[in-house]
């Protein structure tokens, strides 16, 4: 019963229903969808900023989606107690003249399940981070793309860098923001939960996966990042192991920075300044993207995208 009940927690999907619309924040957008490389569908806006510079934004895993996080339906213990809406940095973004891609992983938001019925924090997903990345150069061919990924978004968009035909090899790709990476075994041991709780979660997630999920590490791919690559981490953060987040920085082999918040003692408290102090993160974008011209463009219905 522990073993169902702790794996469910880590690896059960559809845990956060989409919450939030750009048009609340009065953005201009398409719905989106594209496939990945095992023929899952994955959904999305493309939101209308610039046509020459997109940020392709990979969220959170578990209780996450493109549009963030709310703590309706979390049970009476929540990590946070307000929504934490991704589209606040997407409108920053998109007046600083950049178009976003923000899109629901498989098995969250309204994207479909994979082939593997179950979050695997960031095996699988890789495989949707560059189905992202393939969609957005189609649709947007001369910009320049930004990577926002966020804790398991983060992961898995390491690991893209370091598969055959993966992420390395773009040459469109100029910049990138690591948030809060995490190894799933540093938040298990950092959560303090019971030993045999946490085997009996785990031995009923590998079932569930079919691998096992203490082995996978994409520590291990960050030397194969192309492109500089801010990471920011709350050092208060009580889910993750500082030693961690600096083995990643400092296995990066790129123009790196490491940037340590003193805020809230809470996780979730990133993921909310990512969008209450966007000006503080999204620079890093700047410094690294150029484009020509920054010209902006809106969606009409048929699906392209004229400039203004």
């Amino acid at each position: 019963m522990f073993g169902k009940m702790i794996s469910n927690m880590m690896v059960k999907p559809y845990q956060s229903p989409l919450f939030d619309t750009p048009e609340a924040h009065g953005l201009d957008y398409e719905n989106v969808e594209f496939k990945a490389e095992d023929g899952t569908t994955l959904r999305g806006w493309l939101i209308a900023g610039g046509s020459d510079r997109v940020i392709v934004q990979s969220h959170f895993g578990v209780q996450c989606n493109r549009g963030g996080w709310s703590p309706k339906g979390k049970g009476p213990i929540k990590p946070w107690k307000q929504d934490i809406q991704f589209l606040r940095q997407a409108k920053y973004l998109v007046n600083q003249g950049y178009s976003v891609l923000a899109y629901d992983l498989r098995g969250h938001g309204e994207s479909d399940l994979g082939p593997t019925p179950w979050v695997s924090w960031g095996p699988e997903e890789t495989k949707d981070v560059i189905a992202a990345v393939n969609f957005t150069s189609l649709r947007l061919p001369d910009a320049s793309v930004g990577l926002l990924s966020i804790c398991m978004g983060a992961a898995s968009t390491t690991y893209a860098f370091g598969r055959a035909r993966g992420l390395a090899e773009r040459t469109n790709i100029k910049a990138m923001i690591a948030i809060q990476p995490l190894l799933y075994t540093c938040f298990i041991e950092a959560l303090g939960m019971p030993g045999f709780m946490a085997r009996s979660g785990e031995k009923v997630s590998n079932e569930r996966l079919g691998f096992d999920m203490s082995r996978p590490n994409f520590i291990n791919d960050a030397p194969k990042i192309t492109v500089p690559t801010l990471v920011v981490q709350n050092k208060n953060d009580p889910w993750t192991q500082m030693g961690m987040v600096k083995d990643y920085y400092d296995a990066l082999t790129v123009p790196k920075e490491l940037k340590l918040l003193d805020i809230e003692k809470s996780r979730f408290a990133v993921y909310d300044y990512i969008g209450t102090h966007p000006e503080k993160l999204m620079g890093w974008f700047d410094a690294h993207m150029w484009g020509f011209g920054h010209e902006r463009y809106s969606f009409n219905h048929s699906g392209r995208c004229p400039l203004w």
